[in-house]
């Protein structure tokens, strides 16, 4: 039987199943509780919670830092104030902990539904995870801990972070899920590991046996059930064509991308935090070329403060140091909205209140991030790029707030680099027209292609009827590109691509033919783009 689902990560294997059974989290609406006893039992339940993921944070760290952070993140979302108030106000109601805790998370779930980042909308997984934490230890059911014995494929409904991350890697032959996107912890997971998975199988999952065999293949989402000898021979191949080429790739890691015309390119890590950071040097990235600084927001409860930011950069500047970094500066608003800072709601946020709009009305919280990206400075080679420029004046205005930072840290004798390079994202068509003005400026550019492609060519990108329209190919997207390159280097400036269509290997002729010098990418996706490079036409 073939059944099909949503390719996420790419590969083919074969395997015996290994199910995760859900637990009965089914929660009855009880009204006329004690708003007190169902308070005590909701931050009863909080604390034991929160003794587990420091549990599980200790246990994970041992062997993978980076997935460990979700624990971290999960303990800063018991404490969010949307979920926090939401119970409140249905425990304050008569209504009892589980449901106050079912019906707050759904809320929160529902509202993260409907913004356009994908990675925003992923965070719902999160949510559902900490709410069902909640649930079963209210329930006073016990965790189940049981795991593979053997390599397997992995069935779930949906795969929560703290599922996911407790799997041991070396069992698991791949993710087949009901539910998910390609942006959960599941999906980036398998990237990293660099086994297939598939999600969004929907009805088609519950024909899915609990046990037996099964064959997928995590590119075109097919699902093959108790595969035939023909199938298993098929996907026996496939399993060994995609070992082949996962190992022609392994060379690629930590070579300098080189075209045969003499023209090197920095092949950089797109990164969302510090625990990135390890999958960049894992990858053999040349540096990072764009660190989403918004992150360090979207994961704190309130504005994190100058010295949690310090911490964070500092942290990423010394694990790549002496390769450059690249920290974009705060890039709220639009589809990332954090729930403490109070943006009204706009109709077309897209072009609305958002990124350096937003820092350039609220000096504070610029002030802030500046300062402490410039005491980090010291500890590595950063580079300062802001998003979301229209016009000269933003950028003579950012200048004169950073000189008076400057001389606010020489006052107090806190030491900073002198050689910080700042620049701009063109992710705008007023920025690629009016760049011959930005390179005279400005130290470098960074092409944020998305939404250069979104606002060149009036197609929102998340809307599916129009996806055709949305194409970073176009004619008109590439003939901005092309302009911005060429004013860049005419102006003695160096050139990026940080969207997503720089892992695009069908454009890496165009880009090597226009000189563009840094392509930054997911980590994962740094082999094959390096090879793309030395292997390239132009």
């Amino acid at each position: 039987m073939l059944l099909k689902g949503v390719g996420a990560s790419a590969g083919a294997a074969i395997a015996h199943i290994f199910y995760i059974k859900q637990l009965d989290l089914s929660v009855e609406k009880q009204e006329g509780s004690n708003p007190e006893t169902e308070t005590g039992r909701f931050e009863k339940a909080k604390e034991q919670a929160f003794t587990e993921l420091d549990v599980l944070f200790e246990k994970t760290a041992v062997t993978d830092s980076a997935a460990a952070q979700v624990f971290d993140i999960h303990k800063l979302m018991l404490d969010d104030p949307d979920f926090c108030d939401g119970v409140e106000d249905a425990l304050s109601s008569g209504l009892n902990a589980e449901y106050a805790v079912k019906t707050s998370a759904e809320a929160l779930i529902n509202f993260l539904g409907t913004l356009e980042n994908e990675v925003m909308r992923a965070r719902a997984a999160d949510v559902r995870d900490i709410s069902e934490r909640l649930i079963r230890i209210l329930k006073g059911l016990e965790e189940n801990d049981d795991g593979p014995n053997e390599e397997v494929i992995v069935l779930a409904e949906d795969l929560l972070p703290s599922q996911t991350v407790r799997l041991d890697r070396e069992k698991v032959a791949g993710f087949v899920t009901k539910r998910g996107s390609v942006t959960s912890h599941s999906v980036i997971l398998a990237k990293t590991m660099g086994i297939p998975c598939i999600v969004g199988m929907g009805e088609s999952f519950d024909e899915l046996p609990k046990s037996g065999e099964l064959a997928i293949d995590g590119k075109t989402g097919e699902v093959f059930v108790s595969p035939s000898d023909n199938e298993r021979n098929d996907f026996l191949l496939r399993v060994e064509i995609f070992r082949q080429q996962k190992e022609d790739l392994e060379k690629y890691r930590n070579m300098t991308a080189v075209t045969p015309k003499g023209h090197t390119v920095k092949v950089c890590a797109n990164i969302g935090g510090v625990a990135d950071a390890d999958a960049a040097k894992t990858f053999g990235a040349d540096g990072v070329g764009l660190f989403r600084s918004e992150f360090l927001y979207l994961e704190s409860p309130s504005f994190p403060s100058e010295e949690k930011q310090f911490e964070a950069y500092k942290a990423v500047l010394e694990k790549l140091s002496p390769k450059p970094v690249v920290i974009r500066t705060l890039d709220l608003g639009s589809d990332k909205q954090a729930p403490y800072f109070d943006i009204p709601e706009e109709e077309n946020p897209a072009l609305g209140y958002r990124a350096i709009r937003i820092c350039l009305k609220e000096p504070q919280i610029f002030r802030t991030q500046l300062r402490a990206l410039l005491r980090a400075s010291i500890y590595g080679k950063l580079q300062v790029m802001f998003p979301m420029i229209t016009h000269l004046g933003q950028v003579l205005e950012i200048k004169e707030i950073v000189g008076r930072i400057k001389g606010e840290l020489d006052k107090e004798g806190v030491p900073y680099s002198k050689d910080i390079e700042f620049g701009i994202m063109v992710e705008t068509p007023a920025a690629a027209v009016m760049s011959d003005e930005f390179a005279k400026v400005v130290d470098f550019f960074s092409i944020g292609t998305n939404d250069l492609t979104q606002y060149t060519m009036a197609a929102d990108r998340m809307n599916s009827r129009i996806r055709d329209t949305f194409n970073p190919a176009d004619p008109a997207v590439l003939r901005l590109i092309e302009m911005t390159a060429k004013t860049a280097h005419e102006n003695g400036i160096w050139v990026g691509i940080c969207g997503e269509s720089a892992a695009d290997t069908a454009l890496t002729d165009f880009y090597m033919s226009i000189g563009i010098d840094e392509l930054s990418v997911s980590p994962a996706s740094i082999p094959a783009v390096k090879k793309a490079v030395l292997s390239s036409n132009s």
